[in-house]
């Protein structure tokens, strides 16, 4: 199956701008599974409550259809951030969308920097779904620096994580490889590109999507600065290989009772 990345530079605010950007840079490309960046048709930083108040949708909503539409006409299943709106509260969400129009929603459960004054921590958890022939799982850019996030989505059969990001550190597209290794699955990581600055916050998204495989191999990585759309061919039988030598399985030889602190508050 084909697996891949859309990265860009969303322009703030601007909905209707970003979904044709996006139309654009898919194009004509075919893939079975397409991860794009967190908050891909917003933007990243807001301001105010307000403000993430007024660009932020329900799943029914125009984001969520309009990927709805890209999907039944590409036949992609479609991985995107945005800004959802539910039960009076404000995530920083992810939605998968089926060819089928079905979708499911992932919270992000680990909220970085001012997030934290504009959403709710995400109450979702890590569940894994089926995207056609592939069984995925949802995370959301600084949920990576908790390895627990990874590894509970593995343990659940995901062959393959999809990362929608907003990266400013510059760690995560040389960690997602030992993410991938340390797992045996698949990760696709989409970042953004360009500047926000405002109200005195001012970031800088470091771009360098990636593609890492069971074995940590980079199987694709964007630039830096540029829009890219990084798509690979893989097979996902590798992902349900959790041996590292003939003697050891990454997930029998577990010792869980010595782990029950990584669960204590």
């Amino acid at each position: 199956m084909k697996i891949g990345f859309v990265q860009f530079n969303p322009i703030f605010g601007q909905v209707d701008k970003n979904l044709s950007l996006i139309e654009r840079l898919i194009g004509s490309r075919k893939a079975d599974l397409l991860v794009l960046p967190e908050l891909c048709t917003t933007g990243y930083n807001f301001i105010s409550k307000k403000e993430v108040m007024a660009l932020s949708e329900t799943t029914q909503g125009k984001t969520v259809n309009h990927f709805r539409e890209i999907s039944q006409r590409t036949k992609m299943n479609i991985v995107a951030g945005f800004a959802e709106k539910n039960g009076g509260r404000l995530y920083n969400s992810a939605v998968l969308v089926r060819p089928n129009g079905k979708t499911d929603v992932y919270r992000k459960t680990h909220l970085f920097g001012s997030e934290k004054k504009y959403f709710t921590p995400g109450n979702t958890g890590f569940k894994v779904f089926a995207a056609g022939r592939v069984k995925i799982g949802m995370m959301i850019c600084f949920d990576w620096i908790f390895p627990e996030a990874a590894r509970i989505l593995a343990l659940q059969g995901a062959q393959v994580i999809c990362h929608p990001a907003n990266l400013v550190l510059p760690y995560c597209p040389d960690s997602m490889p030992v993410r991938a290794l340390e797992n045996r699955v698949f990760t696709v990581t989409a970042n953004r590109t360009g500047r926000e600055n405002r109200g005195g916050n001012d970031l800088k998204f470091i771009g360098q999507s990636i593609i890492a495989g069971p074995d940590s191999r980079v199987l694709s990585r964007a630039p830096a600065d540029k829009e890219s759309v990084g798509i690979v061919e893989i097979d996902t039988a590798e992902a349900g290989n959790k041996r590292i030598t003939p003697e050891n399985d990454l997930f029998k030889d577990r010792r869980p009772e010595y782990y029950e602190r990584l669960v204590k508050k």
